[in-house]
C-alpha cells in the first residue's frame, strides 16, 4: 500500500512542477473511496479560490464515490472558478489515473466553461 502511494505522489510532484513553471491558476482534484474534492488553486498552491466536494449538502447523496457525483462537482467547481473570473485552469490529477471519476470532473468542468 505505502508503494502505491509513494508512486502516486510521484507523478503528483512532477505535474506539480510543469503547472508552477506555467504559473496557470491550478484544478486539484483528491479522490478517496467515499468522497471526491476539487479546488481551484493559485499556480503554487498557496490561495484557495474555489472549492466544491461532495460532503457539501448540495451534492450529497447515498454514494458519494461514484461518476455521477464527481461529474456534479466539475460543474460546480467550473461555476464557482467562473463567478470568480477565472475561465482557465491547468488540472492537477494527483497523480491519479486520467479515467473514471478523475475523468468525470474533469469532462463536466470542461462542459460547464473551464479551458484546460
Amino acid at each position: 500500500m505505502a508503494n502505491k502511494n509513494i508512486k502516486r505522489n510521484r507523478r503528483a510532484l512532477k505535474t506539480r512542477s510543469r503547472i508552477e513553471l506555467s504559473e496557470n491558476n491550478r484544478l486539484t482534484v483528491f479522490r478517496s473511496n467515499s468522497h471526491i474534492y476539487a479546488q481551484v488553486s493559485n499556480f503554487d498552491g498557496s490561495v484557495i479560490l474555489a472549492s466544491a466536494s461532495t460532503l457539501e449538502s448540495t451534492l450529497k447523496a447515498d454514494n458519494n464515490g461514484n461518476i455521477e457525483a464527481a461529474s456534479k462537482v466539475g460543474k460546480l467547481i467550473a461555476e464557482r472558478a467562473i463567478e470568480k473570473g477565472i475561465k482557465e485552469v491547468a488540472f492537477d490529477r494527483s497523480g491519479y489515473k486520467y479515467h473514471g471519476r478523475v475523468k468525470a470532473l474533469a469532462d463536466s468542468a470542461r462542459e460547464a466553461g473551464l479551458t484546460f
